[in-house]
């Protein structure tokens, strides 16, 4: 049987909804939740989380490809945006992300190829959740 590539996070409760999460590099992050709507909280929740997992792996993707393809990318941003169902457990039913690429003569055929190879192929978070949530994607390219 093939090694298969594995990964692991340790996660310590500080109070209330509250954990930090660290990796296997020794990089932290908060993930926190408000006990009330509207309560303050220090961190990111676990959805927003989710849909930043998602963004960056994609991102990290779509930059790799472009260099790759000897485009001159220079920016990349992205808005993730997800809806989810009304109960509980309030799954993921939509997700839609908008990227913006910037650089200097980016060919619109490369964006578009290097996105889609991303979504289809390399983003392994997008193949987790696209079994259950449609993703969708546009894209805006910023000559600079």
């Amino acid at each position: 049987m093939a090694d298969r590539p594995s990964s692991s996070v340790q996660l310590g409760w500080n109070g209330g909804f509250r954990f930090t999460s660290e990796d296997t590099h020794g990089h932290t992050l908060t993930v926190d939740a408000p006990a009330n709507e509207g309560d303050s909280f220090d961190g990111m929740m676990p959805g927003d989380l989710l849909l930043s997992s998602l963004g960056s792996c994609s991102g990290i993707d779509v930059v790799n490809i472009l260099r790759r393809q000897r485009q001159d990318v220079t920016g990349l941003e992205i808005s993730v945006t997800g809806e989810q169902l009304p109960d509980a457990p309030w799954t993921w039913v939509a997700i839609r992300l908008e990227y913006t690429v910037r650089g200097r003569g980016l060919r619109e055929s490369a964006v578009r190829r290097a996105i889609e190879l991303s979504e289809e192929r390399y983003c392994s978070i997008g193949a987790t959740i696209g079994g259950r949530a449609e993703i969708s994607s546009s894209f805006t390219i910023v000559e600079d």
